[in-house]
C-alpha cells in the first residue's frame, strides 16, 4: 500500500510517527518507548537533547585573526585557513559556530589587507625617499 500524503488517516506511517488517531493507553499505564530521537522521547542517555558540538575552529580563527593586529598579520594568515577548516565543518554538520567563523575570516581578511597596505606604504616611502636626492 502507498503512502498518501494528502490522507491524514490511513493506518500506519511511513516516517515512524505515531497514529494520532490510534487508541490511547489508559490513564496510569506508562507509554512505550519508540525509536530514539522521535518527538517526546529520551535521546543520548535519557536526555532530550543532544550533545553540543565543538566550535574550536571557529574560535581560533577569530582570536588568531585578532591577534594578527600586533604580530604583522602572519597569525592573521593562520586564522584565515582555521576559519575555512571551519567553514568545511560546519557545513558537514560536525562542527558549530558559523557567526564565529565568518566574523574570523572577516578580521583575518581585513588585518591581512591592512598590513599589506601597511608594507606597501613603507616600500614606496623608502623608494621615493631614495630617489630624492639632493
Amino acid at each position: 500500500m502507498t503512502h498518501d500524503p494528502y490522507n491524514p488517516k490511513q493506518p500506519g506511517d511511513p516516517y515512524g510517527q505515531p497514529d494520532p488517531y490510534a487508541q490511547q493507553q489508559p490513564y496510569g499505564q506508562q507509554q512505550p518507548y519508540g525509536q530514539p530521537g522521535t518527538y517526546g522521547q529520551p535521546m543520548h542517555g535519557g536526555y532530550g537533547y543532544a550533545p553540543p558540538k565543538p566550535q574550536t575552529n571557529a574560535i581560533l580563527a577569530l582570536v588568531l585573526s585578532c591577534v594578527g593586529f600586533v604580530t604583522c598579520g602572519v597569525t592573521a594568515i593562520v586564522g584565515v585557513i582555521f576559519g575555512h577548516i571551519a567553514m568545511a565543518k560546519i557545513k558537514r554538520g560536525e562542527e558549530e559556530g558559523h557567526g564565529m567563523a565568518v566574523a574570523g575570516l572577516i578580521v583575518g581578511y581585513v588585518v591581512i589587507a591592512g598590513w599589506l597596505a601597511y608594507l606597501a606604504f613603507i616600500i614606496i616611502a623608502v623608494i621615493a625617499a631614495a630617489n630624492n636626492t639632493y
